[in-house]
């Protein structure tokens, strides 16, 4: 890889993170004053709405929300892309695939801001950090030769593990988003939709997130190419995800009073499991002078 090349890489993947810091920062520090109104939707469902603040004429509990994103976007997910930079711009293997699971964090984060929030001054922000995110990762992955990414990992892969991993949240995903969606379709919005017209992030998970991490658990317990690649970005976005989400709740709770406690020991569950698999994911990449192809025998260990 040219140095022309790794440089423009790490400038797009500096000015991403510095975007998304700006709009963690201005979600944290420009929320206002907490101030509400109690409003009803044009589907009928009464909630509050704040009105103030860069979230302005967002309901009270998604504001919430957006903050325990925020804080965690702000203070873990851009201090980690700004530390992957240095590895980013010498080419190597790990930092690439970290950086690109960061990348798909932001991309996706930003993508669900742009289109959940109610339109506000943050909104051109939000479309330029996901754009910035998806482009960076398409260049990033373009770096990679991934039919000899096999012969980069050890026999320590976790591929099992990850596969199993991967089926979990794809299914406790399905589960947990169609016992929303189902009573919804019934009539029963209330608290539900949270001053939305559809549900904007179910949409996103289930079209987008369930379907890859049920071909990415396919590709690494296989051990195919591909699933060197696929394990690599989602075992560092899930567990980003899964943190961030954890953070949302303890938000929630302190503007509800109540924490939705299931909910949250399953996210700091997979929070913890896919820290534990990420590192021995990445302990098992090869140093690029020692690559060489998997052996037979390395194919059925997990």
């Amino acid at each position: 890889m040219k140095k022309a090349s790794r440089t423009g890489m790490v400038i797009l993947c500096l000015a991403v993170a510095l975007m998304a810091g700006a709009a963690g920062a201005a979600g944290v520090f420009l929320r206002g004053d907490g101030s509400t109104e109690t409003v009803v939707s044009p589907r009928g469902e009464r909630y509050e709405m704040v009105s103030g603040g860069v979230y302005r004429y967002n309901a009270e509990r998604l504001v919430a929300e957006g903050v325990g994103w925020d804080i965690f976007t702000l203070f873990v997910a851009v201090p980690a892309l700004l530390a992957a930079l240095p590895g980013l711009g010498r080419g190597g293997l790990r930092w690439r695939l970290f950086a690109i699971g960061i990348l798909g964090y932001l991309f996706y984060q930003y993508l669900m801001y742009a289109v959940t929030w109610a339109f506000g001054p943050l909104f051109l922000l939000f479309v330029a950090i996901y754009a910035g995110s998806l482009a960076a990762i398409v260049w990033v992955v373009s770096t990679i030769r991934v039919h000899e990414l096999p012969g980069r990992f050890t026999e320590r892969f976790p591929g099992r593990g990850m596969g199993i991993f991967s089926f979990a949240v794809g299914l406790l995903l399905t589960g947990m988003w169609l016992g929303r969606i189902i009573p919804a379709m019934t009539g029963e919005i209330q608290g539900l939709l949270v001053g939305q017209t559809t549900l904007v992030v179910q949409a996103l998970d289930l079209g987008l997130i369930v379907p890859l991490a049920v071909f990415t658990g396919a590709m690494a317990w296989r051990r195919r190419p591909l699933g060197y690649l696929l394990a690599s970005v989602l075992v560092v976005k899930g567990a980003a995800m899964a943190a961030a989400i954890s953070a949302m709740l303890l938000m929630a709770w302190s503007v509800e009073g109540a924490l939705e406690i299931v909910p949250f020991a399953l996210f700091v569950l997979i929070t913890a499991v896919a820290v534990w698999l990420g590192v021995r994911l990445y302990r098992s990449v090869r140093p690029a002078a020692s690559a060489a192809a998997p052996s037979v025998a390395s194919q059925g260990r997990s």
